[in-house]
C-alpha cells in the first residue's frame, strides 16, 4: 500500500513539474534561511553553557539608574571592593575571583609584541575550572612572577605547549618583569564571554590609592561561585540594602554622597552573561535579547511565508483532481485512503524540500561565517547535531501543507463530479482559505519590506551623521600613557609633526571608538547636584580633531588658568583649588549648567569632583562651548563633558594629515615612532576606520536582516507565481467565453491583475500599524535616528503592488492572447 501511495505520488509531481519546482524550491528557500538563522540563534544561546558547573557561577553587574538623558546604562565592570564586601556578607558566596584586563608588552626574541593579559584573584581558577594540560591550578598563581598561558598562546610565545618553567619578559611600567609560567591551560571554547588567555596574579600594587575601598572606582570584573543549588533571586533582592550599607559615603561641597549613589547591582548567571545587554566586557560588549528575538521572529516568518506557498500551491492543485478522486471513490478507495495519499505527497515535497534546502545550508553557511565573523558550528549528529530536528520539522512541515487538501478536498462527492463532467472542483471555503494566507504573506512581505527600507536608512544615517568633528584625515596612536613612552612624549610629537603629510598633533585621553570612560559631579549654587564627562586633552586637540566652536574659545597654552597639570600634584592641588581653572564644555552640557545658549555658557563658574583637596569640588569656569562629538556609538546617548588641560595621563596622540595617500603617511608616522620609541609597538588606527569598526556589528546584523527579509519577499513572489499559474488555467474556459462575447485582452488582463491586487492592499492595512510598532520600537534603541515617516510603508505597500501585478501579468496576458476556439473545443 505504502509503495502504491509514494508511486501514485510521484507520478502526480512529475505530471506536473512546474508544480512540483515552485513547491520544493520556495520550500527549500524558507527552511533553509530559517535554519541558518536558527543555527546563528543557537550559536548565540550555547555561551558558557559548558563550563563545568557553571550554572553556580555569577558575575557581578552594576546599573548606573538614568545617569544620561533618563536612560540606565548596564555594564560588566564593578569596584573591587565589591567582591570582598560579597565574601563578607553572603555566606552562599563559597568563592570570589576579581579580574582586570590589561596591556602588557612581551619582548619576544627582542621584538616588542603587546599582549593582553588577565590579572586574576588567588581564586580565579576555583571559581572558573579551566582544564590543565600542563601545571595544575593549586600552585599555578604561587606568586606575583607566576603565569598561565593559553594553550596557542604557548605554543605562538614559545613553539610548544609544554611551556612550564619557560620564562617571558614583559614591561610593566618602566620596568622589565621576568614571568615564569608555571601551567598551560586549554584556550577558553569560542562560545565564551571571556576569552582570556594569559593570566598572572592580581596584585594590590595594580590598585590607585583608595581604589580598594571606593564604590565609585570600576576598573575590572567581579565573579562569584555560589554553593551549588542556591536561588539567586533572594540575594538580587538584597543588592540595593546591601550597597546601601556597605559603600562609604563622602563629602561633596559640604554634603554627604554615597559613593555609587545612582548604581544598582545584581548577579548574573554565568550562562546569560552574553546575552545580558551589559556593555565594557572582558572580550567586548556582548549580543541582546532583543537580537535574538528578532531573528527568531524572522525565522518563524519565513518558514510561515513558505508553508503558506506549499498549502496554496497544494489545495490549489489538489482542487484540479476532483475527478481522479472521485474515480478513486467509485472504485473502492476510502477516505482514509485519500487522506494517507495527499499526506504522503505533501510529505515527498516536504523531504525533497529539506533535501535541498540542507544544500543550501551548507552552501551559505561558509558566507554567513564570513559575514558575521562567527564560527558557527553545523552538525548533522550529536547534541548539536540537525538531522533529528530536520527530520522533525519535514515531519511538521508535510503534515501540515497536507492536512487542509488530505481533510477538506476528499469531502468531494462522486457523482456530483462525475454528472457534472468536472475535472475540478472546490470544496466551499477553500478560496477563502487561499486569500486569506495570501493577504497574510503579503502583510509579512510589505511588512518586511518596509523593515529593511528603515533599517538601510538607519545605518546610512549613523555612517554619514555628523560626528562633530572632521574625522576624515585623522590617525589616532595609542600606547602614549606607557612607562616606555612618556619620557619621549615631546619628541614624538615634534619627529611626527614634520612627517611629510603632518599637518598638527594633540595628546588626548578620549579618542574614536576608544573603552575610556570618565565621570565626575557636577555642582552649581542654586542647582541639584549632577554628573558629568570630564576628559583630559593636549593644547591644540580641538584644532586637531576640527571640533565646531558654538561660542568663546579653546584652551590655550598662552593663557595661565588653562593649564590644569597641577590637579596631578598632591601637593600643589590646594593651590589650583585657590586658583581655579578653565574648562571648554559640549553642547549637551547646556541643559545640565541651566542655560539656553552656548553664549549664556561663557564664564559661568562650576565645581567639578576632580580634586581631591579636602573632598571640595574644583571651581571651573567655561571659556568655551564646542558641538557635541560622537565618540561612541549612535546607540548610546551623548554625554554632557568638559574638557580640561593637563599634561599627563593623555592615552592617544592625534594626527591631523592631508595627503592623497593615506597609507604612505602611516607608514612614515610609524618609521617616525621606531625612531624615538622601539621598544614600544606602533599601533595607530584611523579615525574612519575605527568608527566603521564601531558599527561593523550593527552593519552586519542590519545587512543580514535585510537579506533574510528579500528571501522571504522572494519565496512569497514564488508562491504566487504558482498561485497565478493555476489561477489562470482554471479559468481558461471562463477567459474564452469572455472573448468570444467581446472582451479585449487588456480587459482581462485588468481583471485578473485586480483579483490578486485586492489581497496586496488588504495587506498593506494589517502590514503598516505593525511594522511601524515594531520599527519604532528597534528605532528607540538609538540615541541618534532617523525620523519614522509614512513614507517606507507608502514604498512597501506600492513595491509589494508592483511585484503582484509583474507575477501576475504574464500569466494573464498569455491566456487572454489564446484564442477562443483552444479554451472551448474540448466541449
Amino acid at each position: 500500500m505504502w509503495r502504491n501511495y509514494l508511486t501514485t505520488g510521484a507520478r502526480a509531481l512529475l505530471k506536473n513539474r512546474t508544480y512540483a519546482a515552485i513547491t520544493v524550491f520556495g520550500l527549500a528557500l524558507g527552511l533553509a534561511a530559517a535554519m541558518l538563522i536558527l543555527l546563528y540563534v543557537r550559536d548565540q544561546l550555547s555561551y558558557d553553557r559548558a563550563v563545568p558547573g557553571g550554572n553556580d557561577v555569577y558575575q557581578l553587574q552594576e546599573t548606573f539608574v538614568a545617569l544620561r538623558n533618563g536612560k540606565d546604562a548596564t555594564q560588566q565592570s564593578t569596584p573591587y571592593v565589591t567582591g570582598p564586601a560579597m565574601v563578607k556578607d553572603f555566606p552562599q558566596v563559597v568563592a570570589a575571583a576579581y579580574m582586570q584586563n590589561t596591556s602588557m608588552i612581551a619582548l619576544e626574541r627582542g621584538q616588542p609584541l603587546r599582549t593582553e593579559v588577565s590579572l586574576v584573584g588567588p581564586a580565579y581558577f576555583k571559581v572558573f575550572p579551566q582544564r590543565f594540560i600542563h601545571g595544575d591550578a593549586a600552585t599555578a598563581l604561587r606568586d606575583a612572577n607566576s603565569l598561565v598561558v593559553g594553550a596557542k598562546r604557548a605554543v605562538t610565545l614559545f613553539g610548544t605547549t609544554d611551556a612550564v618553567g619557560r620564562t617571558l619578559t614583559m614591561l610593566k611600567r618602566d620596568q622589565q618583569i621576568s614571568y615564569r609560567v608555571t601551567a598551560v591551560v586549554a584556550d577558553p571554547p569560542r562560545n565564551s564571554h571571556n576569552q582570556a588567555s594569559m593570566f598572572a596574579l592580581f596584585t594590590a600594587d595594580r590598585l590607585s590609592p583608595g581604589e580598594d575601598t571606593n564604590w565609585g572606582w570600576t576598573n575590572g570584573y567581579n565573579y562569584v561561585r555560589l554553593r551549588p543549588g542556591t536561588d539567586v533571586a533572594p540575594i538580587n533582592a538584597q543588592m540595593q540594602a546591601w550597597a546601601d550599607r556597605n559603600a562609604p559615603k563622602e563629602t561633596v561641597d559640604g554634603k554627604l554622597v554615597r559613593q555609587a549613589e545612582n548604581a544598582k547591582f545584581r548577579l548574573v548567571a554565568l550562562p546569560d552573561i552574553h546575552l545580558s545587554g551589559a556593555c565594557c566586557g572582558p572580550s567586548g560588549s556582548g549580543m541582546s535579547w532583543t537580537t535574538i528575538t528578532t531573528f527568531s521572529i524572522l525565522a518563524v516568518l519565513i518558514l510561515f511565508m513558505a508553508c503558506v506557498n506549499f498549502t496554496n500551491l497544494a489545495t490549489a492543485r489538489a482542487s484540479q483532481r476532483a475527478r481522479e478522486v472521485a474515480l478513486r471513490k467509485v472504485l473502492g478507495a476510502s477516505r482514509r485512503q485519500l487522506v494517507a495519499q495527499f499526506l504522503v505527497e505533501s510529505l515527498i515535497v516536504a523531504t525533497m524540500a529539506t533535501l535541498v534546502g540542507l544544500g543550501l545550508v551548507e552552501l551559505g553557511l561558509p558566507w554567513l561565517r564570513q559575514f558575521l565573523d562567527a564560527s558557527i558550528p553545523l552538525h548533522y549528529l550529536g547534541a548539536d547535531g540537525i538531522l533529528l530536528p530536520a527530520i522533525g520539522l519535514t515531519l511538521l512541515v508535510g503534515l501540515v501543507g497536507g492536512l487542509y487538501p488530505a481533510f477538506y478536498l476528499t469531502r468531494f462527492q462522486p457523482a456530483q463530479v462525475l454528472k457534472a463532467n468536472r475535472s475540478a472542483a472546490d470544496t466551499p471555503g477553500s478560496g477563502r482559505l487561499r486569500n486569506a494566507l495570501v493577504v497574510c504573506q503579503f502583510a509579512i512581505s510589505i511588512g518586511l519590506i518596509a523593515a529593511t527600507a528603515i533599517v538601510f536608512a538607519q545605518m546610512r544615517h549613523t555612517l554619514s551623521a555628523d560626528p562633530g568633528f572632521r574625522r576624515e584625515g585623522i590617525i589616532q596612536i595609542a600606547n602614549m600613557t606607557r612607562a616606555q613612552v612618556t619620557p619621549s612624549i615631546a619628541a614624538l610629537e615634534q619627529e611626527i609633526g614634520r612627517v611629510k603629510g603632518v599637518e598638527e598633533v594633540a595628546l588626548t585621553s578620549i579618542a574614536m571608538n576608544t573603552p575610556m570612560r570618565s565621570s565626575t559631579s557636577l555642582v552649581q549654587a542654586g542647582r541639584p547636584a549632577d554628573d558629568i564627562g570630564v576628559y583630559r586633552v593636549g593644547y591644540g586637540f580641538f584644532e586637531t580633531m576640527g571640533m565646531h566652536l558654538l561660542a568663546g574659545r579653546t584652551l590655550s597654552q598662552t593663557r595661565a588658568l588653562d593649564d590644569a597639570t597641577m590637579i596631578d600634584d598632591p601637593e600643589a592641588s590646594q593651590k589650583l583649588f585657590e586658583r581655579g581653572m578653565n574648562i571648554v564644555v559640549t553642547a549637551s552640557a547646556l541643559t545640565k549648567l541651566g542655560v539656553a545658549t552656548p553664549a549664556a555658557a561663557i564664564g559661568k563658574t562650576v565645581g567639578l569632583g576632580i580634586n581631591g583637596f579636602n573632598d571640595i569640588s574644583q571651581p571651573a569656569t567655561i571659556v568655551g562651548v564646542v558641538a557635541d562629538p560622537r565618540f561612541r556609538g549612535v546607540r548610546e546617548p551623548l554625554d554632557a563633558t568638559a574638557f580640561y588641560h593637563t599634561d599627563a595621563n593623555l592615552s592617544f596622540l592625534t594626527v591631523r594629515f592631508a595627503d592623497p595617500d593615506p597609507a604612505a603617511v602611516m607608514a612614515r608616522i610609524g618609521a617616525a615612532w621606531k625612531r624615538v620609541v622601539s621598544n614600544v609597538p606602533f599601533e595607530a588606527q584611523f579615525a574612519d576606520d575605527a568608527a566603521a569598526e564601531l558599527y561593523r556589528a550593527d552593519q552586519a546584523l542590519g545587512t543580514m536582516f535585510a537579506g533574510f527579509a528579500l528571501l522571504a519577499v522572494l519565496i512569497g513572489c514564488l508562491g504566487l507565481f504558482g498561485l497565478a499559474a493555476f489561477t489562470a488555467e482554471r479559468r481558461t474556459k471562463e477567459i474564452g467565453i469572455r472573448k468570444v462575447l467581446g472582451a479585449r485582452t487588456r480587459d482581462i488582463v485588468r481583471l485578473l491583475v485586480w483579483q490578486f491586487s485586492k489581497p496586496v492592499l488588504v495587506a498593506n492595512i494589517i502590514a503598516w500599524p505593525l511594522a511601524w510598532w515594531a520599527m519604532r520600537a528597534w528605532l528607540n534603541g538609538f540615541d541618534d535616528r532617523i525620523a519614522l515617516t509614512p513614507l517606507p510603508f507608502l514604498l512597501a505597500g506600492l513595491l509589494a503592488l508592483v511585484i503582484a501585478i509583474v507575477t501576475v501579468a504574464g500569466h494573464a496576458t498569455r491566456v487572454a492572447r489564446a484564442k477562443p476556439i483552444t479554451a472551448l473545443r474540448y466541449e
